[in-house]
């Protein structure tokens, strides 16, 4: 079989995108319907998807099956795709935009927030590439496969080892995948960004240090401070779709971190070292602080 062309637009692919309910997933959902895109949707958040669902039609586009489901459970995502397939046939594009967040350092994780990283944000992927992926490789047209990593998933953040080793796992992944799929037309693209202004950002949990904590507080707010709003990251993936770019980043900083990284491996190191001393710092104070209170309740929580 010859070397199928690539697909360089959305306009009139079978489009599946999970995490469809809210942020990145919601605003890629409404930018590809106007593009032209037939949606297949998804998220654990049956509410929030059907709203997704509402405001896609409203705008005059077409939704061809949604269906809240947790694609961490095999069985879901297999019996969705047969859904899929049988009325539908094959899809052209699949977008893996589902996913969750916990922070915490390793003395403090426990195994069932490593496992919920990798059930959810790399299992969950790997189960909707295993179902939907293949009879797009037979179908042989053009399509593309669009991975949401992280930030998290290019550099070593301070507290982020459950979540990083879930968002580098799927890098890796995406990365075999890039050359896998290139003979078969199939674009693979790896979504890297930072904060983005969407429910997770301000939900995620942090184990091991009370979040709620005003010093804590100060450094959330400054990662928050810089989220880009989820349309801008949708637009990203639909350009990355459009340039064939593998990595799409959805702001300069993160673009520029990782260039930083590969060119000044010591420096970035030295960085790294640093910015976990002064988290460690962080967490001790706020414990302190948390052990003082709980002995003498009355004693103000420092600003």
């Amino acid at each position: 079989m010859g070397r199928v062309d690539r697909r360089k637009s959305v306009q009139d692919a079978k489009t599946l995108i999970t995490g469809a309910a809210s942020g990145i997933g919601k605003a890629s959902a409404l930018a590809c319907a106007a593009r032209g895109a037939q949606l297949v949707l998804t998220d654990i958040d049956a509410e929030g998807l059907a709203a997704t669902v509402a405001e896609v039609e409203r705008g005059g586009g077409t939704v061809l099956l949604a269906r809240a489901l947790d694609i961490s459970d095999y069985d879901a995502v297999a019996e969705f795709a047969a859904a899929v397939h049988e009325g539908f046939g094959s899809l052209d594009v699949v977008m893996n935009v589902a996913g969750t967040s916990i922070w915490g350092t390793v003395d403090s994780l426990e195994i069932r927030h490593w496992q919920r990283m990798v059930d959810i944000n790399l299992m969950g992927p790997i189960n909707v590439i295993e179902r939907f992926v293949p009879p797009m490789v037979r179908a042989g047209r053009p399509g593309a496969l669009v991975n949401v990593s992280s930030a998290a998933g290019l550099l070593a953040l301070p507290w982020h080892a459950a979540y990083s080793a879930s968002k580098y796992g799927l890098r890796g992944l995406s990365e075999v995948l890039r050359f896998e799929l290139a003979e078969h037309g199939i674009s693979v693209h790896v979504v890297t960004p930072g904060a983005v202004a969407t429910p997770l950002v301000r939900t995620f949990d942090l184990v091991g240090v009370d979040k709620e904590h005003p010093r804590v507080q100060k450094v959330t707010s400054l990662f928050t401070r810089h989220a880009v709003a989820p349309e801008k990251v949708a637009a990203a993936i639909l350009k990355g779709i459009e340039r064939n770019r593998f990595l799409v980043y959805s702001s300069f900083d993160i673009r520029f971190g990782y260039w930083w990284k590969r060119k000044f491996a010591f420096p970035y190191e030295l960085l790294m070292r640093q910015a976990n001393q002064q988290f460690s710092t962080l967490k001790r104070s706020v414990n302190q602080d948390r052990a003082r209170t709980a002995a003498d309740p009355e004693t103000p929580q420092p600003q």
